[in-house]
């Protein structure tokens, strides 16, 4: 079996948190600009205090990937010990990680092979990709089967979020002004969606119920689940997490959905009013014949 390690940012969630305990993964901390302050992702500031200040922010904060230095430290630190490294990042349309990623393992000299992916996706996108990677450190028999599994979840990881509030969506360019002052004034949410590792705005909704109704049609596109996350801007379940879980209950039985918090990475795209889902769907049987 090949020692592989796995590295990823602070931006990732996962379904489930043990993974990081129980697997060889390194997270490096994302930092976030808060006013004059820099700080480190879930070190120097946790997800519910994040989010109260992001809150009462009218402009995004600024979110600084690990540099090429911080990859390249890790990587030289693993490298000497593991057959193969596997960076997962957010996708390089958001994000200057991956890229990196990509320039520090060029700089990194060894016989140990770093494998740098782009997830596409961001936060529970992300942490899904990891949990591919690291099972496939477990059960796969060679470095390039773990390699070729990750790469080809990539493609099979969905997400959606309905934001309450389009300040930050504004900002961020993911909608035109004029779209997002008529979507406050008419109070309808956008729901967005990661397509080709963009945020982009699919349709709006008008009210909580419209909100539940639509996530819940969007995981009945899937025959079968491998991973599943409900994504909240709280840490203590919502009324609406708690209301989705009795109908997808119906569509779904015996499937669990767990929820957390979206990283406050995410927060900086969508900002703190925001709820959503994420979906790896299970491979099909043809997607391991290498």
């Amino acid at each position: 079996m090949p020692r592989i390690q796995i590295v990823t940012d602070s931006g990732a969630r996962f379904s489930n948190p043990r993974l990081i305990r129980h697997f060889p993964v390194t997270i490096l901390p994302n930092t976030i600009t808060i006013g004059d302050r820099q700080l480190r992702e879930d070190l120097d500031i946790d997800s519910e205090a994040a989010f109260s200040r992001i809150s009462q922010l009218a402009q995004p904060p600024i979110v600084t990937p690990p540099s090429e230095r911080d990859y390249a430290e890790v990587f030289l630190r693993h490298a000497p010990h593991c057959d193969a490294i596997i960076s997962v990042h957010p996708s390089r349309r958001l994000s200057e990680s991956w890229q990196n990623g990509r320039i520090a393992a060029q700089a990194v000299s060894s016989d140990c092979e770093i494998a740098v992916v782009d997830s596409q996706s961001l936060c529970a996108g992300q942490g899904m990709l990891i949990r591919v990677a690291a099972q496939a450190a477990e059960a796969a028999t060679d470095v390039e089967t773990a390699i070729q599994q990750v790469r080809q979840a990539v493609d099979r990881i969905y997400s959606v979020y309905c934001v309450r509030d389009t300040r930050f969506l504004r900002a961020n360019g993911i909608m035109s002004a004029s779209h997002a002052i008529l979507s406050a004034q008419l109070g309808v949410m956008p729901f967005v969606s990661l397509e080709g590792g963009e945020i982009i705005v699919i349709e709006k909704v008008q009210n909580i119920s419209q909100t539940i109704e639509r996530m819940v049609e969007f995981m009945t596109e899937f025959t079968a689940l491998e991973d599943a996350l409900v994504l909240q801007d709280q840490r203590q379940i919502t009324e609406q997490t708690r209301l989705m879980h009795e109908y997808l209950a119906l569509d779904f039985p015996g499937q669990h959905f767990p929820f957390t918090m979206y990283s406050a990475t995410m927060a900086c795209y969508l900002g703190a009013a925001a709820s959503g889902m994420a979906v790896l769907e299970k491979a099909d049987e043809d997607d391991f014949d290498f």
